[in-house]
């Protein structure tokens, strides 16, 4: 199967934007390659380390709210 990886980043940022807390960290639960992608893409910090939350940057956390917004609500 073809998949579509800009899809899947645009999903897993939007469902960072539901943990968002203490203006733009987010629970870092979502596979490893999409965080290295959204990383590469300057949306997030780097993510790797002990912390169990990443920082989004502020493109990452304006993107995260656009695209929640647009995936999830009806």
């Amino acid at each position: 199967m073809n998949i579509d990886e800009n899809k899947i980043d645009e999903a897993a940022l939007a469902l960072l934007h539901l943990t968002l807390h203490d203006y733009g960290r987010a629970w870092k639960q979502i596979d490893w390659e999409v965080m290295n992608r959204l990383y590469e893409k300057g949306l997030i910090c780097d993510p790797v380390g002990k912390a169990k939350s990443v920082q989004l940057t502020d493109e990452g956390i304006k993107q995260s709210e656009e695209l929640f917004k647009k995936l999830f609500s009806k």
